[in-house]
């Protein structure tokens, strides 16, 4: 794990976070960046849950190893954040999660539908802790963030970034948006909450938080 990454909380009966750094290429409107993504894993030693399935599935199924993976969560519907999901699905059986507001970026990528809908509020288990379902729309009208309460952990996907909101200069993104979910339902969070984020560094909810005034005067 990078030296930027903070050491990472393990729940008492085991579940723990494993992050993957995978490379490849976003595509949107007509353009494409090269682009590395942090695909992360938890659970414990015999079950998991894969959180953006991302351009590299023999490098997450490298980590996944023979656990049990329970689902494949994804927090929106951008291509390099779901073009591993069909490989995926394919070597584990697990079902693929989107909030059904991302189908429209979802089928730009792919051809079959998700296995399962995302909703505000819905938990997953895995081990000891749930993870808990935010709808963070801005970034992507259908993205969510995932709040593991247990471990003051939230992956945090495209939304929030170590930096500021994530990007909404493209289609089907809008920047109030993201600034009222980052806001009200993100900056509510413990100020030592980890944010574990889609691509860069981690940051913490106390760290983000007293910037909001600078993001909206920059404008992005």
């Amino acid at each position: 794990m990078a030296h930027s990454h903070p050491i990472l909380p393990i729940s008492p009966g085991g579940v723990r976070i494993e992050r993957v750094v995978t490379s490849g290429v976003f595509e949107l409107d007509g353009g494409s960046w090269e682009v590395d993504n942090n695909v992360w894993v938890i659970g414990d030693d015999n079950e998991c849950f894969v959180i953006d399935a991302a351009h590299e599935p023999v490098t997450i199924l490298s980590v996944v190893g023979d656990r049990h993976v329970l689902g494949i969560l994804c927090t929106h519907g951008h291509n390099d954040h779901i073009n591993a999901v069909p490989e995926l699905v394919s070597h584990t059986g697990a079902a693929a999660y989107l909030h059904p507001a991302d189908r429209v970026l979802w089928d730009q990528a792919q051809e079959a539908a998700p296995d399962g809908e995302l909703a505000d509020g819905q938990t997953f288990a895995v081990g000891d802790v749930e993870l808990r379902v935010l709808h963070t729309p801005g970034h992507a009208p259908g993205a969510c963030c995932f709040h593991v309460p247990a471990l003051d952990v939230l992956f945090s996907g495209d939304t929030l970034f170590n930096g500021g909101p994530g990007a909404t200069g493209r289609s089907f993104s809008d920047f109030p948006t993201i600034i009222d979910s980052i806001r009200d339902d993100l900056l509510t969070l413990h100020d030592h909450t980890i944010v574990l984020t889609g691509h860069g560094d981690a940051t913490s909810i106390g760290a983000e938080k007293p910037h909001v005034q600078e993001w909206l005067d920059r404008g992005h």
